[in-house]
């Protein structure tokens, strides 16, 4: 055999030896229309940690936006699902399960009470909304406060302890309109609550009517404007969530409420410095949600996918959703590093209320600027 036989016998044995690795590789396709930190926090930081615990699988992250491409996508899925073909689609990191209209009905989304996960049992109760979603991280809004001018003791943990503080320190608070950040729109949620009983139950998307609206939120505009000449500037909102903690970063406040990943994250790149303290209401906690992961019931790699489920409801990926991701983790904080468990424990919350999107927000947000903020153009 001559050089340049050899040279191609060699290329050729190369490349079937590569396409044998490549064939032995079970890529797993997991969709994302979340923002980019979240698409980075799959590639740069769950992708190899799974790939290294579980050779011979691969992940894939496609990212699937606006989340309208996402849709047409789970489309997809659901049509594969009566001609029994491959819906080319193992997992989403995030979906509403209830959708598509019909899907859980027809057997699309994998009962993950039934999927017999090892670590199913950690998830937090109080973040299962049904069992077709996973919740492997969330988010919630708290209060950021700067504990070199509030001392971490003194911070106020019930709705009553923090509105006589604002009143005690004028000028010191601030949150964001309501159509503007999830962080303000929320602060305002749990005023309704707290005239309310803090009965967030009381709030569904099917139990809305303009009496009962009128009525509940007319005693929130009562002491949204009680507390307005005490907010920043007498009376001033900022435009939305990072408005708010630029105030916070830059000394103008001494508290704001923020959402749980954000504020972590200013803390961790050193927008915030290490002495933003951060706490949650005790008697009932600031609105917040979780992200619902969702494996196709005919996905080609169900098993696979279900294995990596399993992976992001570990130890390991749950304190790397709250160090990496500024997330909130979707197991109970006992199943976490007791010091990671100590370091937030003002933040763990003992309720994770929502509020109903539809007539009910839209109500909230019309009445604030027509009540709370009537000199605020919309626009």
């Amino acid at each position: 055999m001559n050089r340049r036989e050899f040279l191609m016998a060699g290329a050729a044995a190369g490349l079937v030896a590569s396409t044998r690795f490549a064939a032995a590789a079970t890529r797993l396709d997991l969709y994302t229309a979340s923002d980019a930190n979240i698409s980075d926090f799959f590639n740069n930081v769950v992708k190899p940690a799974f790939e290294a615990a579980n050779p011979g699988l691969e992940l894939n992250v496609v990212i699937a936006r606006p989340a309208a491409a996402l849709d047409a996508v789970v489309q997809r899925a659901f049509a594969a699902l009566s001609t029994k073909s491959d819906p080319q689609l193992d997992i989403i990191e995030q979906y509403e399960p209830m959708l598509p209209n019909g899907g859980i009905e027809a057997g699309l989304w994998t009962d993950f009470q039934k999927a017999g996960l090892a670590n199913y049992g950690a998830v937090n109760k109080l973040a299962i909304q049904t069992a077709y979603g996973l919740p492997y991280r969330g988010s919630q809004v708290l209060l950021a406060y700067d504990s070199t001018k509030l001392p971490r003791d003194k911070a106020p943990k019930t709705f009553a302890d923090l509105a006589a503080w604002i009143k005690a320190n004028p000028g010191q608070f601030i949150y964001n309109r309501p159509d503007k950040g999830g962080s303000g729109g929320n602060f305002i949620n749990r005023v309704v609550h707290e005239v309310s009983g803090r009965d967030p139950l009381k709030f569904k998307v099917d139990n809305y009517t303009q009496a009962s609206a009128d009525e509940v939120l007319a005693k929130a505009w009562a002491v949204l404007n009680d507390l307005a000449p005490s907010l920043y500037e007498k009376g001033a909102y900022t435009s939305g969530n990072s408005a708010s903690l630029q105030l916070l970063a830059q000394g103008a406040v001494t508290m704001i409420p923020a959402w749980s990943d954000q504020v972590l994250q200013a803390i961790a790149k050193g927008v915030l410095p290490e002495t933003t303290g951060l706490v949650q209401l005790t008697d009932l906690a600031l609105c917040g949600g979780f992200s619902q992961a969702v494996v196709p019931t005919n996905a080609a790699h169900r098993d696979a996918a279900l294995k990596f489920a399993d992976f992001m409801l570990s130890q390991e990926m749950q304190t790397a959703v709250i160090e990496k991701l500024g997330g909130f983790p979707g197991v109970d904080w006992s199943n976490l590093p007791k010091a990671l468990h100590d370091k937030y424990a003002d933040v763990i919350p003992s309720s994770i209320p929502t509020f109903p999107s539809g007539e009910w927000t839209k109500a909230v947000q019309d009445g604030w600027y027509r009540n709370v903020a009537p000199n605020i153009s919309r626009t």
